[in-house]
């Protein structure tokens, strides 16, 4: 680590996420590369789904148009509020947050979303998927984010909780009662 009054940063992963130097009266617990890492890859896939779920609001058509139009909204919504919690949880760790577009772009687990109108029950599925997509990526790095840091693994208990909830909620709308 660097000394408490360098500038330096102590050191960097390859998605432009590290750790800062640590100044002044700035003390505590400071993430690994690993959780860094681990996090950072959390607040990417967060942020495109919030970007792929405001594309999918605006270009939803078919039947249940403003149930689910309403709905989108709301998952973008959840999403922006969990990647802000990670990336300030980077910071409290002394570690910044790369949520840049060229990064999002280059970095996330999730697919492309399609371009150009989509049907409610496609629009479903492809929103659902994504999510779940998420859910994995936080299920993937748990273990070992609670391995080092417990505290941050219950942010990661709340997200995938509520994530969870969302795709159910979301699902239902083209699932057939049994």
């Amino acid at each position: 680590m660097t000394d408490v009054m360098s500038h330096e940063t102590v050191s960097a992963t390859e998605t432009g996420a590290h750790s800062t130097s640590r100044q002044n009266s700035e003390k505590g617990f400071v993430a690994s590369d690993k959780l860094i890492a681990s996090l950072q890859k959390v607040l990417v896939d967060l942020i495109e789904l919030s970007l792929q779920g405001k594309q999918a609001h605006w270009n939803v058509v078919g039947a249940n148009f403003r149930d689910l139009h309403l709905q989108l909204d709301e998952i973008v919504e959840e999403a922006r509020e969990h990647s802000d919690v990670i990336a300030e949880r980077l910071r409290a760790l002394h570690a910044t947050a790369d949520g840049r577009s060229t990064t999002v772009a280059a970095t996330t687990s999730l697919p492309a979303y399609p371009e150009g109108e989509i049907d409610t029950h496609k629009t479903v599925a492809l929103v659902t998927e994504r999510i779940d997509d998420v859910v994995a990526t936080v299920r993937e790095v748990h273990d070992s984010v609670d391995e080092e840091d417990p505290t941050t693994a219950d942010l990661l208990h709340t997200i995938i909780d509520e994530l969870e909830k969302l795709s159910w909620m979301t699902s239902a709308e083209i699932r057939s009662a049994k």
